[in-house]
């Protein structure tokens, strides 16, 4: 018979563990109580052990479980739009206006002036069609929810084939690809072209009966190079109109001001530039370059976008409260800017900050570590916009490199990750880095902190 007996009484470890972290305390209990029932598995199954090993293990698994609760952390990575911390931080206008909202009642479907029920997002789906230049825009809680709900729209038992080009099957994040998509959606997917060579007699011989719509997609996570080539989208955009299909276009990373203006990087194609260049219904994240939250935009003509409302599937993808007031606010500084000037939106910030600045920062920080038993010092580095957008953005950055005395740089960065706020950097070539471009001004005080903790 297996020994139970070392088994820790569930009430007297969970009170233990209460003061390790600070979790709920029946969160913890229920925790104990499912770690528990897999430790006594595993001594029915044959294994030793005693209790001091269990009561450790359960502790540690704890604190894993405990870290996994979403928390504000500093972002020293230098990668912009970090799909894995957040992608792209929102500005202090959108979060102000979110705490009024979140915090109380709103005229979501209010009528202010007549006091009857109002439409859902009017004013949003008014400003994103001013700002992208178009007769109508809307939006849905993410950009693959938005393609799937434009597909859906556009197809038709009689008429279900969508041409892609092959240089345009991407795979995008969490091993989603571009057919699995189409097929979610009910459309067929008629493949065009080659890989790195695609033409407009591609295009054209593969129109029947049964096409749907062509549908591009922009190259947004990787680039082809070398012996390519591909018609121009006002080519394409005539022969859908020719054949009286619609031509739409997967944009992804969401830019709607010209980065090469505000970085020594590409430009990246804006949503203004497919729609003017006889793109029918655009499509694009507002977590990425737009910097706005979790969201799929929609834009084009008015008969289109009116379509994608009236589908029945477009309730079940629609956004919240939440993301509409953040996603107003985020385009209102768009707007507000329009003619001059950079929005106030923290993931433009970091892509127009000069390196005089980060070198301002980074000298103050190591004047403030200087007694530490660490070696911290400025070094050239570069960043990334990150997210799945422009794979060849490396731009120019400062980092702080840390030389440890009789620390190792792993036990150096679980420091740093267990500090409150968690900072997140990275090891590049047996260093430890901490890249300030994507760190706020305001956290620079709370960074030295932890560094100072951590290298004491």
């Amino acid at each position: 018979m297996p020994d139970f007996s070392q088994l820790p009484s569930v009430e007297k470890l969970a009170h233990a563990l209460a003061s390790e972290v600070t979790l709920p305390r029946p969160l913890i209990t229920g925790f104990v109580k499912r770690s528990l029932v897999r430790w006594r598995e595993r001594l029915a199954a044959g294994e030793d052990t005693e209790r001091e090993t269990i009561e450790k293990d359960i502790l540690t698994t704890l604190k894993s479980f405990a870290s996994s609760r979403l928390q504000p952390v500093i972002n020293a990575t230098g990668v912009l739009i970090h799909t894995n911390l957040g992608r792209s931080p929102l500005g202090q206008r959108a979060t102000s206006a979110l705490g009024g909202v979140a915090t109380g009642y709103s005229n979501l479907e209010f009528n202010l002036l007549d006091g009857k029920r109002g439409q859902r997002a009017s004013y949003l789906e008014t400003a994103l069609a001013v700002l992208l230049e178009t007769e109508a825009a809307t939006a849905v809680n993410n950009c693959a929810a938005a393609l799937v709900l434009a597909l859906r729209t556009l197809i038709s038992p009689e008429k279900n084939e969508v041409i892609v080009s092959r240089g345009e099957l991407v795979e995008i994040g969490g091993g989603f690809r571009i057919p699995e998509v189409l097929e979610t959606s009910g459309a067929r997917l008629v493949e065009v072209g080659a890989t790195n060579k695609t033409h407009l007699d591609d295009y054209a011989g593969a129109l029947t009966e049964q096409t749907a719509l062509i549908l591009k997609v922009h190259r947004s996570n990787f680039y082809l190079g070398g012996f390519t080539a591909e018609p121009a989208v006002p080519e394409i955009a005539s022969l859908a109109r020719k054949h009286g299909i619609p031509l739409v276009e997967d944009l992804g990373s969401g830019a709607v001001m010209n980065t090469d203006e505000l970085a020594p990087i590409d430009h990246e194609p804006t949503p203004q530039e497919a729609l003017r260049n006889g793109i029918d219904l655009v499509i694009f994240s507002g977590d990425k370059l737009l910097g706005g939250p979790q969201s799929g935009i929609i834009a084009g003509g008015s008969n289109l976008v009116s379509r994608i409302k009236a589908e029945p599937f477009f309730r079940a993808v629609r956004c919240d409260k939440l993301i509409l007031t953040v996603l107003q606010e985020c385009i209102d500084d768009y707007l507000h800017s329009k003619g001059g000037g950079t929005p106030d939106i923290p993931v433009l910030n970091f892509l127009s900050t000069p390196l005089e600045s980060l070198e301002s920062r980074a000298k103050t920080i190591v004047k403030e570590l200087e007694k530490l038993p660490a070696r911290v010092t400025i070094v050239e580095t570069s960043s990334q916009t990150g997210g799945g957008t422009m794979p060849r953005s490396e731009f120019p950055s400062l980092a702080l490199e840390i030389v440890t005395k009789g620390t190792g740089l792993d036990t150096l960065a679980a420091k740093l990750r267990s500090a409150r706020p968690a900072v997140i950097g990275y090891l590049h070539e047996e260093k430890f880095l901490l890249n300030l471009r994507t760190v706020f001004p305001s956290q620079d005080k709370a960074l030295i902190s932890a560094l100072r903790e951590a290298l004491q």
